[in-house]
């Protein structure tokens, strides 16, 4: 990683996301009255409780309302979340009054076109590596993994690095 990249990385307070092809690989299962199930790696969620605990918000903003992703949410003890967001600056602009940060404090990982309003102002714009070429064409932060697969946990570790934050165990590693 560049020395820019980590003096950006340096800067962040709050760590934003978008859910599926982030949190999650992007698939959609429905069973057949019509309840939606999501799959989410356990490593990307021991990164975010490792952000909390280090004193980082952690947030997520997304489009679609789902019970499953306010269960991960509250289980991952989520600082804010933000559903059914179409347009998804005005809940990041909410989160940042709230905590009076400004965008450079702010790191925001989204895979598609509805996540580029973000991704343009975020101090460290960031996606996994299979978000569509407009996104990775504007982020700071490509990952070496895909959406679910590691990219949310890979983006953790690189900020504890950038600032300086020993990577040790957690007394709630276990719940993620």
């Amino acid at each position: 990683m560049n020395k820019e990249l980590y003096e950006k990385a340096k800067k962040i307070k709050l760590l934003a996301f978008d859910v599926d092809g982030v949190m999650t690989n992007g698939d959609v299962t429905y069973d057949e009255n019509g309840v939606e199930y999501k799959t989410f790696n356990v490593k990307d969620g021991h990164g975010l409780v490792r952000m909390r605990e280090s004193g980082f918000i952690t947030a997520i903003i997304t489009a679609r309302n789902n019970g499953t992703v306010k269960h991960r949410a509250d289980n991952l003890k989520i600082t804010e979340l933000y559903q059914g967001q179409k347009y998804k600056l005005p809940a990041l602009e909410e989160i940042m009054k709230k905590y009076n940060l400004d965008y450079e404090n702010v790191s925001y990982m989204g895979d598609d076109l509805p996540d580029l309003c973000i991704l343009e102002k975020a101090g460290l714009s960031c996606c996994p590596n299979d978000a569509v070429f407009e996104v990775k064409d504007k982020c700071d932060f490509v990952s070496t993994k895909d959406g679910g697969k590691g990219a949310v946990r890979e983006l953790c570790d690189f900020i504890l690095e950038a600032q300086g934050i020993p990577k040790i165990a957690t007394v709630s590693e276990g719940q993620n």
